[in-house]
Order: structure tokens, then C-alpha cells, then sequence
């Protein structure tokens, strides 16, 4: 006798396949932790904020898609890229931790104000942002572990499923965050920064003695 709720999932998904709500909510959750959207609105805002309306528009969908392609990289290939170029998860968090560092170093100093405004578009789409704030070495272990773990195309269609609507999500929350700019004010998202600055360097830190613990057990 044929499950009636397998028989909907496979008549909504339009493919034949029986998609995992489970996995579908565990992977979109542990996506949701790690990669804390909440989280990314005061780096966002204080790289952002001094920009014109439609450089702040352009960042809140282009760090996303860049986290997107990051991740989908490394969910499709990511053991055998790994493997191949003999890194670790801990040397990932490492090199993760250091480039956070250095961005929080010029957050907090204020550096980053005196670039030339197009590297600084460049770089916020990029770095932090997109990687390795959003897809940083974190989301990039958990998805490389769902992957590894899955069991058929529906347990990878519910992963996809996952990873797109976190990003959906991750749009969303910084699309509608740059409607904070007009209360915040100049000095508003100056005090911003130095705070995401320091946030910054906290998770740098804790990237880094990750990445340090991570070496000692692994050797």
C-alpha cells in the first residue's frame, strides 16, 4: 500500500520524486544557525551604508548569489576538491578566520572608508559577505556532510531545495535591512561598523581556534 503523503510530495515536486521534508527543514535550520542572517545585517549595513541606493540593491542580491555559487561548488564537489588539493575543514576555518580578521581590522579602524569606491563594490559582494561570512567554512562542512550522507535524488533534490530557499532568505533579509540606513544616519553607520568590526573580529578569533583545535585532533 502506497504512502499517501510520499504520493503528494511526488505529485507537488512534478518529477517523480519523493522529496524528504525532514531533510528539507534539518538542512534549511543548520543552514539558518550557521549562517545567522540576523548576524549579517550590521556587517552589511556598515560596508553598505554610504553607498547610493542602487550599490546597497546590487550588494543585497550579489553576496547572496555569491555565497550561492560557493556553496553549490562545494556541495557538488566539495570532498573531491578537497581530497584533491589535500585541505582540511580546519584549514578552511583557518583561512576563514584570518580574512575575517583582516576586514574587521579595517571596520574597526576605518580603513575601508578611503578605498577607491570600486574596489569597494568588488569587495563587498565578495569579501566578507558572500564568502566567508555567508558561505564560510562552517555552512561548507555542514553541506558537504548532507551531501555525503544523502541516499537518492530525493534526499539531493531536498538539499537543493534547502540551500535555495536559505538564500532566498538571506536576499530578503538584506534587501529590506537598507530601510534602516535613513534612521541610522552617518554617524549611526559609523558606530555600526566599529560594533561589526568587533563582532567581526570575535568570529574571526573563534574561527581560528576552531581551526587550531581542529589540527590538534586531527594530528
Amino acid at each position: 500500500m502506497r504512502d499517501p503523503r510520499v504520493e503528494g510530495l511526488r505529485r507537488s515536486s512534478g518529477v517523480g520524486v519523493a522529496v524528504d521534508v525532514t531533510l528539507y527543514l534539518t538542512v534549511l535550520v543548520t543552514l539558518f544557525v550557521i549562517m545567522d542572517p540576523p548576524g549579517a545585517i550590521p556587517v552589511f549595513l556598515s560596508l553598505v551604508g554610504r553607498k547610493s541606493k542602487e550599490a546597497r540593491n546590487r550588494a543585497a542580491w550579489q553576496a547572496p548569489a555569491v555565497s550561492l555559487a560557493v556553496i553549490t561548488v562545494f556541495a557538488v564537489g566539495g570532498q573531491a576538491i578537497l581530497s584533491y588539493l589535500h585541505i582540511g575543514i580546519p584549514a578552511l576555518q583557518g583561512a576563514g578566520g584570518l580574512l575575517l580578521l583582516l576586514i574587521a581590522l579595517e571596520l574597526l579602524t576605518g580603513r575601508s572608508a578611503n578605498q577607491p569606491q570600486g574596489a569597494e563594490d568588488v569587495n563587498v559582494a565578495l569579501v566578507p559577505l558572500g564568502t566567508p561570512l555567508m558561505a564560510g567554512p562552517g555552512a561548507i562542512a555542514a553541506v558537504i556532510v548532507f551531501v555525503a550522507q544523502s541516499d537518492g535524488v530525493g534526499d539531493h533534490v531536498a538539499i537543493a531545495l534547502a540551500i535555495l530557499s536559505m538564500h532566498l532568505i538571506l536576499f530578503l533579509v538584506l534587501r529590506f535591512s537598507t530601510l534602516l540606513i535613513r534612521i541610522l544616519g552617518e554617524s549611526g553607520i559609523t558606530l555600526l561598523a566599529r560594533i561589526a568590526g568587533l563582532l567581526l573580529a570575535a568570529i574571526a578569533v573563534q574561527l581560528v581556534a576552531d581551526s587550531v583545535r581542529g589540527f590538534i585532533a586531527g594530528g
